[in-house]
Order: structure tokens, then C-alpha cells, then sequence
């Protein structure tokens, strides 16, 4: 049963403009925790800092400050056994895989670099083995083609039997549909849900979409300009959102049964914000119409229902 705990995560990037010199806040107190058998999705626009956290989560990208740990029954994993846990599937899966290696060559590849096979018939048998797990077939054939020679949805199927190979307990899908066909969005998010069944993976969904999260995901996490804003069951959160903005993030999906609904009138689709070198304080103030004078100090997560938190200083104490 592996468990990953991300704790306090910090994220700030150097900006040079001219002479002048900046940090941007990426990624501001971050935490959460990805359980095996259950999906949290991590929802935000684009620029909120979804792909940044997803990247330190699997250790392409090293935190500011904070930390990221991955335990096996209690125990933490060690540094070198994180990335046999710990695996991704990123968004793009033409640019993931390698153009001049064949399918098979993808798969036997993280096998061998983990020690989970023995020899050639070993390999190959278990190449077969996780291209049947992701419905790909006939098995044979697939394995001897190259990126190019696939499908978008096949591309990404063979990215996600690359993640599963090292025996990986922990998924990061980084936004893994958004450049696929609609047609087969749903096949691709029905096959990670039968994977986290089959194997009780712990899964982290990135993605924008609202509708998708809501029926894919267990838990889902708000995420506005790098600060964790709600969070809850999935169900709570899209049907019964408390904070501002995923009020808005709500009211803006794509709904048949809510059409000719208006924006709700605390959020504001217009407006900046605080500047990005602004840490202090609500950053989604300059854009909610319930902002107070305390909303310039930064608000505590408050308990808004069963396991459901918002970010919000009309939720908290105004002392």
C-alpha cells in the first residue's frame, strides 16, 4: 500500500527583466495526500501551477521548500526506490516517446532499468502482458511499431503501460487526454480507472476540465495561482462549490441542463489579480465581490461540509 504525502510545497522561479531581477511564486503551500485506491484531481486554469506541482511530484522539477514523501505501509521509500513508486504520463504523448525506438523498446526499457525482468523471453512476455493490460493488440504487431505508426489515444495508451512498468503504486496523469480526439477521451479515462482498480493505484488527475474531474475523479483540489483555494469529494465540490472562484469555474463548464445560467455574481470573470510577486493576502481579491478589508491577509482552510475545506475569509473568522 503505497501513500504520498505532499507537505508545505514551495515553488519560486528567478525573472530577470533587464537589470531587474524578481521571483515568481509558482506554487505556494501546497499540500495533499494521494491514497492508494482513489483519484484526486488537481483543477485550475492555465498558469494556476497544476503542471508545476505535478512535476516536482515525480522529481523532474526540485521544490523551493517542502516536502514530497512516498511510504509503503508506513515506511518511507527511499530516494532511489521513489521513481519504482512513483511514475507519470504526460500530456503530450507523440513528444513522450522516443521516434526512433519501436513500442517494444519503450517498455522493456523502464523493466530492465528497474530490475523487473529476467532476460529476453522474460521481457518480451511481460512487453505482451502490459500492452493487453491497455487493450492495445494484436500484441505482436503493436510492439514492432514505432510513435508515428499509432493513433493519438494508442500513443498514450503505450505512455500509460510505460508508467505501469516499474511496478509503479502512484500515477501522475498530467492533463493525459487533453490532446486527444473527444472520440476517445473516455476510452483512455475508463482504461486509468480499470488500471487504479485492478492495481489500487493512487492516482493525481491534472486536468481543467470540470466534467471530466467530477466523474473520473474521488477527491478534487481547486488550484488558483499556485494556492490550494477548496477542496473536498468531488461531488461536494462541483455541485456545491464555496469558494469564489470555483463558483466560477463551476458556472463557466459547459452544462445542457444549465443552459442560459448566468456567472454567479461573487466572481468576477474580469480582472487581474495580485501581481505574481504578491504572496500575501487572498490572491483572488481583485477579482471577488466578496472581498472584505481582511482579505488581505492570507485565509485558512475552514471545514465547509464533510471533508470539504474552502479558502475563504467569509467562511473563517473576521476578528
Amino acid at each position: 500500500m503505497t501513500e504520498l504525502a505532499v507537505r508545505d510545497l514551495v515553488k519560486d522561479f528567478r525573472v530577470r527583466d533587464g537589470v531587474r531581477r524578481s521571483r515568481l511564486r509558482a506554487v505556494d503551500l501546497v499540500s495533499f495526500t494521494l491514497t492508494p485506491g482513489r483519484t484526486t484531481a488537481l483543477v485550475g486554469e492555465s498558469g494556476s501551477g497544476k503542471s508545476t506541482i505535478a512535476r516536482m511530484v515525480a522529481r523532474l522539477e526540485p521544490p523551493t521548500s517542502g516536502r514530497i514523501v512516498a511510504s509503503v505501509d508506513g515506511t518511507e521509500v527511499s530516494r532511489r526506490a521513489y521513481r519504482d513508486h512513483v511514475q507519470m504520463v504526460f500530456q503530450d504523448p507523440f513528444a513522450s516517446l522516443n521516434p526512433f525506438h519501436t513500442v517494444e523498446h519503450h517498455l522493456a526499457r523502464p523493466l530492465l532499468l528497474h530490475g523487473r525482468t529476467r532476460g529476453r523471453e522474460d521481457t518480451w512476455r511481460q512487453v505482451r502482458h502490459l500492452l493487453e493490460r491497455v487493450n492495445l493488440g494484436p500484441a505482436d504487431e503493436i510492439a514492432r511499431r514505432r510513435p508515428h505508426e499509432l493513433s493519438g489515444g494508442q500513443r498514450q495508451r503505450v505512455a500509460i503501460a510505460r508508467a505501469l512498468a516499474p511496478g509503479a503504486k502512484v500515477v501522475i496523469a498530467d492533463e493525459p487526454v487533453s490532446m486527444l480526439d473527444v472520440s476517445v477521451r473516455l476510452g483512455v479515462l475508463n482504461l486509468l480507472g480499470r488500471l487504479q482498480r485492478e492495481d489500487d493505484l493512487a492516482v493525481l488527475y491534472i486536468t481543467h476540465d470540470l466534467a471530466t474531474a467530477r466523474h473520473f475523479a474521488d477527491d478534487i483540489a481547486v488550484l488558483y495561482r499556485g494556492r490550494i483555494v477548496e477542496h473536498g469529494p468531488a461531488s461536494e465540490v462541483i455541485l456545491r462549490p464555496k469558494h469564489p472562484y470555483t463558483q466560477l469555474l463551476a458556472a463557466s463548464a459547459p452544462d445542457p441542463d444549465k443552459r442560459g445560467a448566468v456567472v454567479p455574481e461573487q466572481a468576477d470573470p474580469v480582472g487581474g489579480g495580485p501581481g505574481p510577486g504578491v504572496h500575501s493576502g487572498c490572491t483572488f481579491r481583485d477579482r471577488c465581490r466578496l472581498a472584505m478589508d481582511i482579505c488581505t491577509t492570507t485565509p485558512s482552510a475552514e471545514k465547509v461540509g464533510d471533508a470539504h475545506f474552502a479558502r475563504c475569509w467569509f467562511y473563517g473568522s473576521r476578528a
